[in-house]
């Protein structure tokens, strides 16, 4: 029996820029720590990937990467999830989209008790079917997994299925469960990053993408 087709769109860099809130919240986290200070622009490699991945990275091993996510979630899950702004035309893309006959999902590495709420607080969430993140502990922050998980609770065909995100492990995370990826080069991720990835389409703007879906998913 045919499903309706499904998206999975990525949030941050992909329906909001997050930039202040997260670079702000590391900033904090690194700070409380007694460790260097990078500028928010210098900081903008990690948005999108995994948070606990990026801390490793920054504080040169796993030794501190724990303390300084508690840290991070300090500020960020009071001040830095509302240090945010939706990319222009994303809410009138949505409803678009949500006109047709298809099943709308949100699936970031963000924990989704921070992703419910900012999708809700900008008024994205009746264009969703469900947002689908990570857990406070770290499962499913890979999004491979996330994304199989997501399959697995909602039934959709990945066949039926495209997602649509700015950075690489968007567009690895969706080939590795058989699903299509879009990549938006508006946000976080280049094009050469999204093109070595695998994925299938570059879109400019959320625009684009509108167009994009609407001339191959009809």
């Amino acid at each position: 029996m045919p499903t309706e087709p499904a998206i999975f769109f990525d949030l941050d860099g992909t329906l909001t820029d997050p930039k202040p809130g997260i670079t702000g919240s590391i900033q904090y986290a690194l700070h409380r720590l007694g460790q260097p200070v990078p500028s928010q622009d210098e900081l903008t490699w990690c948005i999108g990937p995994p948070l606990r991945a990026s801390f490793v990275m920054l504080l040169g091993g796993e030794e501190l990467a724990d303390r300084a996510i508690e840290l991070y979630r300090e500020r960020f899950g009071d001040v830095g999830l509302f240090e945010n702004a939706v990319y222009p035309d994303i809410a009138q893309v949505l409803a678009a989209l949500r006109s047709s006959p298809r099943r709308m999902f949100v699936a970031t590495s963000k924990p989704h008790v921070f992703a419910k709420r900012i999708v809700a607080h900008f008024g994205l969430d009746g264009h969703f079917d469900h947002v689908f993140g990570s857990e406070l502990d770290g499962t499913r922050v890979n999004k491979v997994e996330l994304l199989a998980y997501a399959l697995e609770e909602t039934g959709v065909d990945p066949a039926q299925a495209v997602m649509i995100g700015d950075r690489s492990h968007d567009v690895v995370g969706a080939k590795r469960n058989g699903i299509r990826a879009i990549g938006v080069t508006y946000g976080y991720g280049t094009a050469e990053e999204l093109t070595e990835a695998g994925a299938s389409h570059l879109c400019a703007s959320p625009r684009a993408v509108l167009d994009h879906i609407h001339s191959s998913l009809g």
